[in-house]
């Protein structure tokens, strides 16, 4: 387990016994520098005037949701640190709403109510093994897929997959008829 002592965590809900469970769980893990923020445009203002190592944020909150918050680190002109590490913390579960994370740009993914093996193991994911950074015309973040099997056969999904017999044309068409 990675020293917790010297990682400066955002921690993001609007709850705040929420935060004070997530904060108890990173404390006694030996994290001594947590902020915390009530809301995602808070945060937002907070990153511009001291950084993180990493975000911890909660989906549903107002005026500035978690996903929308994520979307402004990865995406906006101004963003101090778009490859900053987001841990998304929510109770809703549904394959929509985590499609939805990820497709923003969250690093992690941990549902409520959650065990601090679960939270601590996604804070160690993000720094023990960072994932590559993807940007295309419609995604900038962490790359989405997290392994690369070498005995895959396919289907290949991307034009830039390297595979042996396919023909550069046929890698073009599959890719723009997704």
């Amino acid at each position: 387990m990675t020293d917790l002592k010297s990682i400066e965590i955002m921690l993001i809900d609007d709850n705040r016994q929420m935060r004070a469970i997530t904060a108890a769980i990173l404390q006694a893990a030996g994290c001594r520098m947590i902020r915390e923020m009530g809301d995602g445009a808070s945060a937002l203002e907070s990153l511009h005037q001291k950084r993180v190592d990493l975000a911890i944020v909660d989906f549903n909150m107002f005026p500035l949701d978690g996903v929308a918050f994520t979307r402004l680190v990865r995406n906006s002109p101004d963003s101090v640190d778009p490859f900053l590490p987001v841990i998304m913390m929510t109770g809703h579960s549904a394959k929509h709403r985590v499609m939805e994370a990820r497709d923003a740009g969250v690093t992690e993914f941990v549902t409520k109510p959650f065990t601090p093996k679960a939270l601590l193991d996604r804070v160690q994911a993000v720094i023990q093994n960072p994932r590559a950074f993807v940007r295309t015309e419609g995604y900038f973040g962490p790359d989405r897929r997290r392994r690369n099997a070498p005995d895959y056969a396919g289907p290949w999904r991307r034009a830039t997959d390297d595979h042996p017999t396919r023909t550069a044309e046929e890698a073009e068409v599959l890719y723009i008829s997704e």
